[in-house]
């Protein structure tokens, strides 16, 4: 099974630039005035998941706390290193409404659009 999520961005490049330089995701499609719409895909991490995000003309993204794109690193060293790369792009980890990921050693970020970035240390299996 594959899947991808698609979500609404004020500013395409703002999120190139936070998804793809500053957390790494891979470019894996990108498109301009499709239909209306322009977009840039990315994968998560491989290219079976992926991250759609689209910009179209009178389109604003509405975020909420609860918002969330969890990314399951797998260990602490692996949470430490996708941290400071977000720190070394300018980025500051803020505290998510959910307690949860604080109290089991996530770390979050906020994108450009006001939707969360949680990083976790856990893998998916530990989470449950």
């Amino acid at each position: 099974m594959q899947i991808r999520v698609a979500r609404p961005t004020r500013d395409l490049e703002a999120a190139r630039r936070f998804y793809g330089e500053a957390l790494g995701l891979p470019v894996v499609a990108s498109f301009d005035d499709h239909d209306g719409y322009s977009g840039v895909v990315f994968g998560l991490p491989d290219v079976s998941r992926q991250l759609e995000l689209v910009a179209r003309e009178g389109e604003e993204p509405r975020p909420t706390a609860e918002d969330q794109l969890v990314l399951y690193l797998g260990s602490v060293e692996a949470l430490g290193a996708t941290a400071s790369r977000l720190r070394a792009a300018g980025l500051e980890p803020r505290s998510p409404a959910n307690p949860y990921w604080e109290r089991n050693g996530a770390v979050a970020f906020v994108d450009p659009d006001g939707y969360w970035l949680i990083l976790s240390p856990e893998t998916w299996a530990e989470a449950r």
